[in-house]
């Protein structure tokens, strides 16, 4: 199937209250200008510099959400266009982003990543970390960072009840949270889990292979 068809594929499959964030790592400008023009218009990038190389050539009313493992050294290279950064793992790195925010008199919307994988090389807050950023974030801490919701990656594994499981625990933070502020996003589920994870409550998955292709990452 071609990307058309792999991204009509998608959407059928997506509930109407889903949001889809469409993957465009090691992907090019053309891909993404091919599922802009099919309508969408949030979509994804994994790595600072291949963001800032893409975001000059393509529409400005793109909402990019940066989903990979942020450095805090690059926090400035993003904070005057990304509309979210889902991958909020540790409170230096939400100061950072609250700083360059500030610079540009922005505010940046942010997810906390939060650790639910038995994976070891999986980033991520534990549930008591999160908590304690959220209780700041509520006192007025950072003034230029609005935390959205929260952000998760299941183990890669093929037991769907593993999968599950771990969703469900960002999911119950999610709900526990969220009855102390609204949160709009509960972000869960990839290409090969993104079934699993509306199942679980996710309202918005992170779809790239699903779409694009494979990926080359001999670029």
């Amino acid at each position: 199937m071609n990307i058309q068809e792999n991204y009509s594929t998608i959407k059928k499959q997506l509930p109407e209250n889903v949001q889809l964030v469409a993957v465009s790592k090691t992907h090019p400008v053309s891909a993404i200008q091919e599922v802009y023009d099919l309508g969408q218009r949030v979509f994804g990038e994994n790595k600072v510099q291949e963001l800032t190389e893409k975001y000059p050539l393509l529409p400005k009313d793109i909402q990019w959400h940066l989903i990979g493992h942020l450095q805090t050294n690059k926090v400035k290279y993003i904070a005057e266009f990304i509309d979210t950064i889902q991958s909020v793992d540790s409170e230096k790195l939400i100061r950072e982003i609250n700083k360059e925010a500030a610079k540009h008199n922005r505010i940046i919307k942010v997810l906390l990543q939060v650790k639910i994988a038995e994976e070891e090389s999986k980033f991520g807050l534990d549930i008591h970390e999160a908590k304690s950023i959220f209780e700041q974030f509520l006192s007025g801490e950072f003034q230029n960072i609005n935390i959205t919701g929260l952000m998760g990656m299941a183990t890669f594994t093929d037991d769907v009840n593993q999968i599950k499981k771990e969703f469900l625990i960002l999911k119950r933070l999610f709900d526990e949270l969220n009855q102390l502020k609204h949160l709009e996003t509960l972000s869960m589920g990839m290409s090969d889990d993104f079934p699993a994870a509306i199942e679980c409550g996710a309202n918005s998955v992170r779809v790239g292979s699903a779409i694009f292709g494979r990926r080359d990452y001999s670029k």
